[in-house]
């Protein structure tokens, strides 16, 4: 018995916007060199990719609110299970380990946070059969 695939779980699996299946990154997340290739066609549908010149650009706006998200799950991390509060709380040694953290945090990221921004991008303009 097959699952059933959903949308929300083709757009947190890269996968096609209409068909739930095909792969829209031609490579691994972490092969840094090919990050953001992307077949211009679904491999299983045919459905198109490319779209039109700067379509992806938007995608920057989503990438901006995950950054967010990122950053504000951060700090209610750091603050709900008291991970900096072995020291007294001092303005000096609590901003830079939560910036350093948070820097560290979406440099280790960027790959996964710019494929799944750009696969909600496709999702929101793209019907599924």
């Amino acid at each position: 018995m097959s699952r059933k695939k959903t949308r929300i779980g083709a757009l947190l699996n890269n996968r096609c916007p209409k068909c739930y299946e095909g792969k829209m990154f031609s490579a691994r997340a972490y092969d840094l060199k090919r990050v953001s290739e992307m077949p211009k066609n679904c491999p299983v549908c045919g459905e198109d990719f490319g779209r039109e010149p700067g379509f992806y650009f938007g995608a920057a706006y989503v990438s901006y609110a995950l950054t967010v998200a990122l950053w504000i799950a951060l700090f209610v991390a750091l603050t709900c299970f008291d991970w900096w509060g072995w020291m007294a709380f001092s303005f000096f040694d609590d901003v830079p380990f939560f910036l350093t953290t948070g820097i560290g945090l979406l440099v280790v990221l960027m790959p996964v946070l710019m494929r799944l921004s750009r696969s909600i991008w496709l999702h929101m303009f793209t019907k599924h059969d």
